[in-house]
């Protein structure tokens, strides 16, 4: 059971990039509601995919397999740097291109 939070984590990190693009792509439309909602969805999804990785490693500690925290921990930091970082990339330029549409 705990496995599966690698597997939401994996689920909503790419929910996190696909909502922004998602928004960009539907900017030629003239339905322009919903950008704030799709962006705040992204950004709480990406938060939720930090936050299943911080558990799956509290479960690592507590049943003190020291071994896979070690082979792991570098690359799960990563990971989620570049999740973070992606995130609010795709969020700003979702945030530029709509702040000017909305404005008029």
């Amino acid at each position: 059971m705990i496995g599966l939070l690698n597997l939401g984590s994996l689920v909503l990190g790419l929910i996190a990039w696909i909502l922004p693009v998602v928004n960009l792509m539907r900017y030629e439309k003239h339905d322009h509601r919903n950008w704030v909602a799709l962006s705040i969805m992204s950004i709480g999804a990406c938060a939720i995919s930090l936050c299943f990785q911080i558990f799956y490693n509290y479960h690592l500690v507590k049943i003190e397999d020291w071994s896979a925290l070690m082979d792991t921990t570098g690359a799960v930091a990563l990971v989620a740097a570049v999740l973070l970082i992606v995130t609010i990339i795709l969020n700003t330029i979702t945030l530029i291109v709509y702040r000017d549409r909305t404005a008029k």
